[in-house]
């Protein structure tokens, strides 16, 4: 079968930043010390798994960590957290992307300048929770669904997910821009590498009978990527790995598309394409 591969896809340079910061510490902690994650470093199973069995101790809370190092994940987390962490005497490794800092930073701003935070984007992604707990306010939207929770005439100062897609965010600020406010400060928070992914997603997946998106299957930004790529080619699925395909989707199909979110490893992507590539359905 032949083969494409998205031009830009894989980790981008703050997941590999977060995964070789714990590689390190890992590399460096004696066999007593506990190294902890605060949260999965990265949402991708297969990574989290081989890290795990290297050492690294996931755990949901700040209350399940009594000594050692902490890891912060690439999603970042509040202020309040690493303050209770700090309490502890914790070793912090701190490995937030610096783009998800800034998101961080932008919103303590806006709300200093008295404009009320919002933030376009998913409430209960990890991301999304690290900046809501920089500021005493804010209101999170989702999509149109949610305008209603927006104030009316209010100054309203927004920012975005840094995963979500263009289309999504000038959707949800024209409509915005349709209700009542008095003001609108807006500062466009969304990643680049992102959006470049999401952008050799979509060329690649019209020119493919069929397209694979790869990544874990909690992962916002590879969510996204599949859903824009399942908008101009219905025949898109999202697969963690090899592993998750059904063969019998391939008979029919002369050639795939690969493309894989920001914190799916590449040798996820390299094992994938080769065994696409040795397939024959006449075997």
């Amino acid at each position: 079968m032949k083969v494409l591969v998205a031009a830009k896809c894989g980790f981008c340079p703050g997941v590999r930043n977060a995964i070789h910061m714990a590689e390190n510490i890992l590399g460096q902690a004696s066999p007593q010390e506990h190294v902890y994650s605060l949260g999965p470093i990265i949402h991708n199973e297969d990574v989290v798994e081989r890290l795990a069995n290297a050492g690294l101790r996931t755990v949901a809370a700040v209350d399940e960590i009594d000594s050692g190092t902490v890891l912060i994940r690439s999603h970042g987390v509040a202020p309040r957290e690493l303050d209770r962490l700090g309490q502890k005497g914790l070793d912090i490794v701190d490995a937030t992307c610096v783009l998800v800092k800034r998101v961080q930073q932008i919103a303590k701003q806006l709300e200093d300048e008295g404009y009320e935070v919002v933030i376009i984007g998913e409430e209960n992604h990890p991301e999304v929770q690290g900046v809501m707990g920089c500021v005493s306010a804010v209101v999170v939207v989702a999509g149109e669904e949610d305008l209603h929770k927006l104030p009316a005439d209010g100054r309203l100062g927004i920012v975005c997910q840094t995963t979500q897609s263009p289309e999504h965010l000038g959707r949800v600020l024209g409509a915005i821009g349709r209700g009542s406010f008095r003001e609108l400060k807006v500062i466009n928070t969304l990643c680049k590498e992102a959006v470049k992914r999401q952008e050799s997603a979509i060329a690649l997946c019209k020119e493919v009978d069929i397209m694979f998106v790869l990544g874990g299957l909690h992962s916002a930004n590879t969510g996204r990527l599949a859903e824009l790529c399942k908008k101009h080619n219905s025949e898109t699925f999202h697969l963690q790995n090899w592993d998750e395909l059904d063969k019998n989707m391939l008979f029919g199909k002369n050639i795939a598309g690969v493309t894989a979110g920001a914190s799916t490893p590449n040798w996820v992507i390299d094992e994938f394409v080769k065994h696409l590539e040795a397939f024959d359905e006449r075997q």
